[in-house]
């Protein structure tokens, strides 16, 4: 208003007069270039005395809470002034880690991770679990495989990629994976991992920590899984669940990316060209055990038993099992075939084997036949074995 009247040839003097304002006043709104505003002074506040050795503090430790300071440095006064401060000094001392845009070259990367679904699943035995969701996503197109697996054991693990990868058709050129102990961390690599990339010739790349650029894309699909597969589901087992998950991939793999304008499987026929051939050799995955049956004639996979032919017990059997079959042999013959549980600790039995059992037990508990009267020795020959003469 000041300056519109002085604008109009209004004096300076009249304006005051009509505004109720000092002429001093008058005279420094017209002069200045911007709204008059409250400025305070620069004066030294009480955190400068504790500055130095805040510093100090964060130099060594940058990430240090600012209660942890405070208590160190001795300060007495508001948390919340000493936070503030703390914060605009924790950016000297941090150092710094740039995100790199990255580039994924048809064929060469597949994302690897475990999606753990917050909804727990029923199980054999009536208990309900949380269980791990195996997941592979091709960085190129973007086209995501998961499969919900028993356990994050290596076995399960090995497991779940190899089918994975078998219904993708190819291998990439590399499996990112985020230090999962079942697969390895840093230089370490489970026992069995280096063979499985060897026979699928690809190269296993374990990222370092906090680096999430290298496996952003999974990880951003296990978060839209929940926003956009769990919603309004129910699974009556883990059967179901893989049933309806792979069902929802179907559909999901043709919607549009936004990151990279396209559907995933209008880039996948380009992924797969790049790709590797699968093994011309079969794989031997699973779990894989050789004992020596005792008379329980129960093997132990995994937290459960299950039940063997009796027959076998005190030799050597082989234990092997998949994620749907635990099978047994002697010999290289079958004597035992379940379906694997995923529940803990329970027992399966087949009823074939304690009708065995029982044969053989009322076996082992029957008298021996008794000694035939063929036996019997003639008295002479004891008179001969003393040296008794006859008289």
């Amino acid at each position: 208003m000041i300056r519109r009247l002085d604008a109009d040839g209004v004096p300076k003097a009249v304006i005051a007069r009509r505004l109720g304002v000092s002429r001093t006043t008058v005279v420094k709104a017209v002069s200045s270039s911007a709204p008059p505003r409250y400025e305070r002074r620069p004066t030294e506040t009480s955190f400068v005395a504790f500055e130095a050795r805040v510093r100090a503090l964060l130099e060594r430790e940058p990430e240090m809470p600012a209660t942890v300071i405070a208590e160190r440095v001795g300060w007495t006064g508001s948390i919340t002034w000493f936070r503030e401060n703390v914060k605009l000094l924790r950016p000297d001392h941090r150092r710094i880690d740039p995100a790199d845009r990255l580039v994924w070259e048809p064929g060469d990367v597949a994302q690897c991770d475990l999606w753990f679904p917050p909804v727990k699943i029923p199980l054999e035995d009536g208990t309900s679990r949380l269980l791990p969701v195996l997941v592979i996503t091709a960085a190129h197109s973007r086209f995501v495989l998961g499969r919900m697996i028993p356990t994050r054991k290596t076995e399960d693990l090995l497991l779940g990629s190899w089918e994975l990868l078998q219904q993708l058709g190819r291998v990439p050129r590399r499996l990112f994976w985020d230090n999962e102990p079942g697969i390895g961390r840093g230089t370490r690599r489970a026992e069995g991992v280096a063979a499985f990339m060897g026979t699928l010739a690809t190269r296993l790349v374990l990222l370092p920590p906090n680096d999430p650029e290298s496996k952003g894309i999974v990880e951003r699909r296990n978060h839209w899984f929940e926003t956009s597969f769990l919603p309004g589901r129910t699974f009556t087992s883990p059967e179901d669940f893989n049933a309806q998950f792979t069902d929802w991939l179907a559909t999901a793999n043709t919607r549009k990316v936004r990151t990279i304008k396209a559907a995933p499987v209008d880039r996948l026929a380009a992924d797969l060209a790049a790709m590797l051939p699968l093994p011309p050799v079969p794989l031997h995955l699973g779990w894989r055990n050789r004992i020596r049956l005792g008379r329980d004639y129960y093997v132990r996979l995994d937290t459960s038993d299950y039940s063997v032919d009796p027959h076998a017990i005190g030799r050597l059997v082989d234990v092997t099992a998949d994620l749907d079959r635990v099978r047994v042999r002697l010999d290289g013959k079958v004597i035992a075939d379940h379906a694997r549980v995923w529940a803990r600790g329970m027992t399966i039995t087949d009823p074939a084997h304690v009708a065995a059992a029982r044969v053989l037990r009322q076996q082992f508990q029957a008298p021996r036949p008794a000694a035939g009267d063929d036996l019997a020795r003639d008295l002479g020959d004891y008179d001969r074995a003393f040296g008794i003469e006859a008289i």
